[in-house]
């Protein structure tokens, strides 16, 4: 994993890590939020704090955060 993406990784709470292992599976904002029993603003507002964490301006450089993050959680994946 990068270096960018393991500091990342240390400033992120777990609902933060979670919502982006979502987000990685390819859940929208609304399923993100049934799935935990959140509402759709909540999503949201996830999202936009990981983004100003991460210093991510745009939603693909968020899936690519979300992907690393995903493969860091299952090495496995990295190998598929």
């Amino acid at each position: 994993m990068r270096p960018f993406a393991v500091e990342t990784l240390k400033q992120l709470s777990d609902r933060e890590l979670e919502v982006l292992g979502h987000l990685a599976e390819g859940h929208t904002y609304a399923s993100i939020a049934r799935r935990m029993n959140l509402s759709p603003h909540t999503v949201d507002t996830y999202l936009r704090r990981i983004r100003g964490k991460a210093g991510v301006s745009n939603r693909a450089h968020l899936m690519l955060l979300a992907l690393q993050v995903s493969w860091h959680s299952d090495p496995g994946l990295a190998q598929a």
